[in-house]
C-alpha cells in the first residue's frame, strides 16, 4: 500500500486514529500501513502511552485503546474530502439504493464539519466530477438490499431471498448463509451457502426480487471465507486473461445485452446459424458457469480446457439430480 511520506507527529496521530478504528490492531498492520519497521511501531506506541493515551496490549494479538477513551472529532483536509467526494460519485453509479443513500448521508455529515474555504473547494469540484454508467438493471428488481446483506454477513444471520435464475427464467425462494459480497463487472455479488442447493452459490444482487433477514443464525467457522471462495473461483492470473471463442444461437445472442461485455467480449461476428463472440477473460471456472445458463444454445469453440470444465459441471449436475 502506498503511503506518502509524513513526519512523526502526523504518523502518531494517524496511528491513534487507526487504533480507534478497530477493536484490536496488530503491530504488523501498523507497520504495513506506514511502511515502517516493527521496532518503529513499538517506539511510536510507547510515545503515545507516555503522552497519556491509554493503550493496552495483548501478547500475540495486538494493541487496543482502553474502553472509554475517545479522540476529539476528526477534521478532514480538502484532499481527503475530495477523495471521499470521488467515492460518493462512484457509489452513485456502482452501488444499490440502500448503500447509495447511506453514503450520501455520511457525506452530508462530512461537509458539515469542513471549514468554509474547504466547503467552497468541494462544491466547485462536485460540479466537475462525473461517473458514467450504461443501462440500468431491470426495474422489476428493487436493487436495494446491500445494507441488509452486509448486516446479515456481520451478524451471521440467514437470508431468505426470492432470486431470478437466468437459466430457467424463473424465480425461486432460497435460504442463504451469507459469507460475503464482492463487486465485479458493474454488479455486486452475494456469495453464500444455499440451503436449497446444499452448496455455495453466487447471487447477483440486482437479480434479487425480495429479501428478508431471518432470526436464524449460522456458524461462519463451518463455512469457507469469502477470500477462499474467490481464490477457488479465480485461480487464473488476472493479468493473463484467456482467449475464449463461443458460438451463440441467435435466439440467445440477442438477449445477452451487457452481460457479454461483463465477460470481456472483444469481437462479434454474425453468421447464418449463430453469432460467434470472442472474449478475453481470466477465470474459466466463472465463465463456464455462465455458459451453463445458455444450455445447448451456446457452443464452445476454444479453448479445450473450457469444454472440459463445462462437461465436468454437467456431470456434477447429473450426479446431483440422479
Amino acid at each position: 500500500m502506498y503511503i506518502w511520506h509524513m513526519n512523526r507527529i502526523d504518523r502518531l496521530t494517524a496511528i491513534l486514529i487507526q487504533l480507534q478504528g478497530k477493536k484490536i490492531v496488530k503491530a504488523q498492520e501498523i507497520a504495513d500501513r506506514f511502511s515502517i519497521s516493527l521496532r518503529t511501531v513499538y517506539r511510536d506506541v510507547k510515545a503515545l502511552t507516555e503522552a497519556g493515551v491509554p493503550i493496552g496490549a495483548e501478547a500475540g494479538t495486538g494493541y487496543y485503546i482502553v474502553e472509554g477513551y475517545h479522540l476529539p472529532p476528526v477534521m478532514f483536509n480538502r484532499t481527503e474530502a475530495a477523495a471521499l467526494l470521488t467515492g460518493e460519485k462512484l457509489m452513485e453509479q456502482h452501488s444499490d439504493h440502500s448503500n447509495r443513500q447511506q453514503f450520501s448521508n455520511a457525506m452530508q455529515k462530512i461537509r458539515a464539519v469542513l471549514r468554509g474555504s474547504d466547503k467552497d473547494f468541494l462544491e466547485s469540484l462536485d460540479e466537475n466530477i462525473a461517473v458514467l454508467r450504461g443501462r440500468r438493471g431491470d426495474s422489476q428488481f428493487p436493487n436495494r438490499f446491500l445494507s441488509d446483506i452486509q448486516d446479515a454477513v456481520a451478524r451471521q444471520r440467514v437470508l431468505s431471498i426470492e432470486y431470478y435464475s437466468f437459466y430457467s427464467d424463473s424465480i425461486s425462494r432460497r435460504e442463504v448463509e451469507p459469507i460475503g459480497i464482492f463487486h465485479m463487472h458493474s454488479s455486486w455479488h452475494l456469495i453464500g451457502f444455499c440451503r436449497l442447493r446444499n452448496d455455495y452459490r453466487d447471487f447477483r444482487a440486482d437479480r434479487i426480487k425480495s429479501l428478508s433477514l431471518t432470526e436464524q443464525g449460522f456458524d461462519r467457522n463451518n463455512r469457507i471465507s469469502l477470500q477462499q471462495y474467490i481464490a477457488n473461483e479465480f485461480q487464473a492470473d488476472p493479468d493473463q486473461p484467456t482467449l475464449i471463442r463461443v458460438q451463440f444461437r441467435h435466439d440467445v445472442a440477442r438477449y445477452l445485452g451487457e452481460q457479454k461485455y461483463h465477460y470481456g467480449m472483444v469481437q462479434e461476428q454474425t453468421h447464418d446459424e449463430y453469432v460467434e463472440m470472442t472474449f478475453m477473460y481470466n477465470s474459466l471456472g466463472y465463465f463456464s458457469r455462465w455458459l451453463l445458463m445458455m444450455g445447448n444454445r451456446a457452443t464452445v469453440v476454444e479453448p479445450e480446457d473450457l469444454k472440459i470444465m463445462v462437461r465436468q459441471h454437467i456431470e456434477e449436475l447429473r450426479g446431483h439430480y440422479s
